[in-house]
């Protein structure tokens, strides 16, 4: 085998290696926490801030977001104890505080806050 083959098949390998190594590498800002899935359970509790390593292939990383969200809840049109139809617009603030049950246990946390906040605003006003 010549010198230039054997640079190709190592010149192959390098990039393969350096390909899993940007693969494995995550960056979690400071106001997020990663939750990591092994082979679909879950590794530790939520991680972050900072730069971890995962094995890719088997980790997955979820990232979620701990800031405050404001959401737009659409105009419900309502009808009062009185018969009086009503519109009514509404705001909902709200923040994630346990990162690993908000991507367990609800399969999509922000729609479920805006379908619950639409329930709760027309059972107030009805």
């Amino acid at each position: 085998m010549d010198t230039f083959g054997l640079l190709t098949i190592l010149a192959f390998f390098v990039l393969v290696l350096l390909g899993l190594l940007i693969a494995a590498v995550r960056i979690v800002q400071e106001y997020e926490r990663g939750v990591i899935f092994r082979l679909g359970r879950i590794a530790g509790g939520p991680r972050g801030p900072g730069l971890f390593l995962i094995i890719p292939f088997i980790d997955q990383m979820v990232k979620v977001d701990l800031r405050v969200v404001t959401m737009d809840i659409p105009p419900q049109d309502c009808i009062t104890k009185d018969n009086v139809t009503v519109r009514v617009n509404a705001v909902v603030y709200f923040r994630v505080i346990d990162p690993v049950r908000a991507v367990v246990n609800i399969r999509n946390f922000t729609q479920a806050t805006a379908q619950i906040a639409q329930t709760s605003l027309r059972s107030v006003v009805g």
